[in-house]
Parts: structure tokens; sequence; C-alpha cells
């Protein structure tokens, strides 16, 4: 079954960047609607962005515009370019299938953005 192995989190400044990678393994990962989740501190884990097994993306309206999904088929590596970066992006952030599957995440990186 899919596996994920989160990367790339870390503290930045307000307006800053980051970018989250996202390591699949233990299935045809190429064929699974895959997203970006987030759970910030006393919220419930909500969806970021999403993208299809052929390319098509769609995004929360609170980062439309400031965050890119992308993912390499041939590397079993899903990413999430996040720019312009403020304090209510703060929140671990999990790569897993779309819809969710319970037992398939990763343990998550968190994110902080902050002075």
């Amino acid at each position: 079954q899919l596996q994920f192995v989160e990367s790339g989190g870390g503290l930045v400044q307000p307006g800053g960047s980051l970018r989250l990678s996202c390591a699949a393994s233990g299935s045809i990962f190429s064929i699974y609607p895959m997203a970006w989740w987030r759970q910030a501190p006393g919220k419930q884990r909500e969806l970021v962005a999403a993208v299809t097994d052929g390319g098509s993306t769609d995004y929360a309206d609170s980062v439309k515009g400031r965050f890119t999904i992308s993912r390499d088929n041939a590397k079993n590596t899903l990413y999430l370019q996040m720019n312009s970066l403020n304090s209510e992006d703060t929140a671990v952030y999990y790569c897993n299938t779309y819809p969710w599957r319970d037992g398939h995440e990763g343990q998550g990186t968190q994110v902080t953005v902050s002075t």
C-alpha cells in the first residue's frame, strides 16, 4: 500500500517561500489523485491543494495564487511550492491521496511562519 514521507518544512518569515516534497512508496503512485493537507493547532485538517492523476489541480481559496501543487510520477514525488507565506499558513502539512485515506499519511512536516 502507499506510504508517504513529507519533507521541506521549517521556520520562515512572513512573505517567504518554502517547497515541500512528498516521497511515495509501496504502490503505483501515478494512478492516484493526490493532495496536500494541513492541520493547525486546535483546528480540523483541511485540504490545501489537489492534483489528479492527469495533472489537473485545485486549491483552497486561501492559497490560490500563492501555492502550486505538482507531481513527478517518474520520481514518485509530490510537491507544494508555497510563496507569500503568512501566519495563517502555520500548520503541519501532510500529503495523502485525495480523498484522504487513513493509515497512508506520513509524519507530516511542520511549517511555521513567524518573525
